[in-house]
């Protein structure tokens, strides 16, 4: 494994994050895919053997139960201070608003609960999950503040925002001396790489680390077209949505994957991660099996050559927003996502 320090942060990370939307209790989620806390336990603890050292929650996995399984696994397995994990919180629900409950407050609300979850004093990264449109900036930026200086988080990132957002809010957290964000985790991989168009070039220039989800594609980047898939594939409806739509034109991408993949004598997932790995600081990667660390260990050691590069990036054509960053704005925001007041979840709005 190799380590890269996370943006301007303190904080030294493993090239590779381990995403644990695939840890929790499915019958207290929307995925039936997701692994058991015996399986999780296998898997993290493969994770810590192979040198990750960065891990990838949200309190809306599973209603809080990925960050349960995370946390008792690193508790049994690793000292706390070796590890770095990063957690999320949603934006505040309609009855929270019907109530009064301001920004700050759910903020607090949210880094209690996750705490309690992962049995520990503090996150090292607690990230805004999607961006709210019905709570001002200021008292999001001030409610992450209070939670830094009581200890309960070292940094703050966030996730699934336009590079405009992120340069706003920053420059309110400057003038203000709050936190600022050092990381931002958004939609990036080889068959999706509209975030090159302003956020790449923007965190490269302010040195906010890159920390994408969705490396492989929801594994499409780790198989060709039409050979079966996992579980997830076939059921995943959210990764659906996000890709069937772009499936031809993707697909040229994926065969080059493949032939170079072949040519090397390694997996996709090796070619697809070793590429993501020239642009960002840490991919996160799900895991609901061994070999899928595994495999995301591996990539960290494969080196492609400029021509390669060249080879996976020339098909690429400009794609359509997709997924929540379709809805990150004002009216999207209202309508097409109803928020848990139960288990914090995010649903799509049918």
């Amino acid at each position: 494994m190799k380590y890269i320090r996370l943006g301007h942060s303190d904080l030294t990370v493993s090239r590779i994050c381990m995403g644990c939307m695939g840890f929790g209790d499915a019958a207290r989620g929307q995925h039936s895919w997701t692994v058991d806390e015996a399986h999780t336990r296998e898997i993290v603890k493969h994770g810590l053997e192979l040198g990750v050292n960065f891990y990838d929650t949200a309190i809306a996995y599973q209603s809080g139960t990925s960050e349960q399984y995370l946390g008792r696994a690193l508790r049994d397995f690793a000292r706390r201070e070796d590890v770095v994990v990063a957690t999320k919180f949603l934006p505040r629900t309609q009855e929270e608003i019907a109530r009064g409950v301001t920004g700050q407050q759910h903020i607090g609300d949210m880094i209690d609960t996750s705490l309690k979850n992962l049995g520990m004093d503090y996150v090292d990264l607690y990230i805004y999950h999607m961006w709210d449109w019905q709570t001002p900036i200021y008292d999001i930026l001030d409610g992450l503040n209070r939670v830094v200086k009581a200890g309960k988080a070292r940094y703050i990132g966030i996730s699934n925002c336009f590079a405009w957002q992120l340069a706003k809010a920053n420059a309110l957290a400057e003038q203000e001396g709050f936190a600022k964000f050092v990381s931002v985790q958004g939609h990036y991989n080889l068959i999706f790489r509209e975030e090159e168009r302003e956020m790449v070039p923007y965190c490269r220039e302010e040195n906010i680390a890159l920390t994408p989800y969705s490396a492989l594609a929801s594994g499409r980047l780790s198989r060709l077209p039409g050979d079966s898939g996992t579980k997830r594939a076939l059921e995943d409806a959210y990764a659906k949505f996000k890709y069937d739509a772009t499936a031809e034109q993707d697909s040229v991408i994926i065969r080059r994957v493949a032939e170079i993949a072949e040519n090397r004598g390694v997996t996709m997932t090796e070619v697809s991660l070793a590429w993501l790995l020239t642009k960002v600081t840490s991919p996160v990667v799900g895991a609901t099996k061994l070999h899928h660390i595994e495999g995301a260990a591996r990539a960290v050691e494969l080196v492609l050559t400029d021509g390669e590069i060249a080879y996976l990036e020339e098909p690429y054509v400009p794609h359509p927003l997709a997924g929540v960053m379709a809805q990150n704005k004002p009216a999207a925001a209202r309508e097409k996502h109803v928020w848990s007041t139960g288990d914090q979840t995010m649903k799509e709005a049918k």
